[in-house]
């Protein structure tokens, strides 16, 4: 199905992984890592079990990775996903230790910003859509893909401006503000979706809300072969258990129901599944372990592991 590509030593932290899914080129680009807090993370589930799947630091920390998705279709250089960008706080950057990495994985995997013609943000959380734009040094904000149109939910913008006391603080509006009054981004709703989800031919959208009410995966299919980039329904490999959601899920019980219609579907059909925050397992496809609990199965040469 998938042809992987190996990268020399120097290039593994920047660029994560390089595949073609039909006549698609598929590559995982990164902002880097960034550090939350374990529990958060895991919710409900005790630290004795997530622990054994992912290590905690001193402070309870687990290291999350942030991938972009790079589809070259031929026709369009889609980028989905942006990570965190350059606009955190200095306090922020202390507490996330996060290093701004994007625009040098994407220089790595041979992407100029200007050829980027889509950019699509499954939600617009801080830490997937903060390099839509880039702070420059004279405190003015700019898109980062001066020639892209971007994609974004409706109700994702209307939720962030309400900062509920909930999580207003992952929504900062410089992310999406500005391109929304220049008319460079284009919101989605419920109903544009269910009439066409297609963003362009091989790339499409569908919603799976818990995690936010208008939570997107990204669907990318090529000759018969499909891939989805799930976002914060499925962060790491670690959460493919149907409980094991986060406490930042608005509705945990909508993201266990909505990991069970996914897996209705992945598993049988064997998507490949891109990983928003594994640093380390960018892509996987699925399947039933002996315990009839998801696993995930990465074919050699898949992804590259730093």
């Amino acid at each position: 199905m998938m042809e992987p590509s190996y990268h020399a030593a120097g290039l593994q932290e920047l660029v994560r992984a390089r595949t073609h899914l039909g006549q698609f080129e598929l590559t995982v680009c990164t902002d880097g890592t960034y550090r939350l807090d374990g529990g958060a993370m895991f919710g409900v589930v005790p630290k004795t079990l997530w622990q054994k799947r992912q290590q905690a630091d001193e402070q309870n920390r687990i290291l999350l990775g942030l991938n972009s998705v790079v589809v070259r279709t031929g026709r369009h250089t889609v980028l989905i996903e942006t990570g965190i960008g350059n606009k955190q706080s200095a306090k922020m950057k202390e507490i996330l230790l996060n290093q701004e990495l994007l625009p040098d994985s994407l220089s790595a995997a041979g992407v100029r910003p200007d050829e980027v013609d889509i950019v699509i943000n499954s939600h617009l959380h801080f830490d997937h859509c903060g390099w839509n734009t880039t702070l420059q040094p004279d405190g003015t904000v700019t898109p980062t893909f001066p020639n892209a149109r971007y994609f974004a939910h409706f109700d994702e913008v209307e939720h962030g401006h309400r900062q509920f006391e909930r999580d207003g603080v992952s929504y900062l509006s410089p992310n999406y503000d500005p391109l929304i009054e220049s008319g460079q981004m284009t919101l989605l709703t419920n109903q544009s979706i269910q009439i066409d989800p297609m963003i362009v031919p091989g790339v499409s959208v569908e919603l799976f809300p818990g995690h936010t009410r208008q939570l997107m995966g990204i669907h990318i299919e090529s000759e018969g072969q499909r891939a989805c980039y799930i976002s914060d329904l499925i962060p790491t490999s670690a959460h493919l258990d149907p409980t094991w959601v986060m406490g930042y899920d608005l509705d945990p019980l909508e993201s266990i129901e909505q990991k069970k219609r996914f897996y209705r579907r992945a598993i049988p059909e064997k998507w490949l599944v891109l990983f928003t925050h594994d640093h380390q397992t960018p892509m996987a496809t699925i399947e039933l372990g002996e315990k009839g609990k998801p696993i995930a199965r990465a074919a050699e040469g898949d992804f590259t592991s730093a």
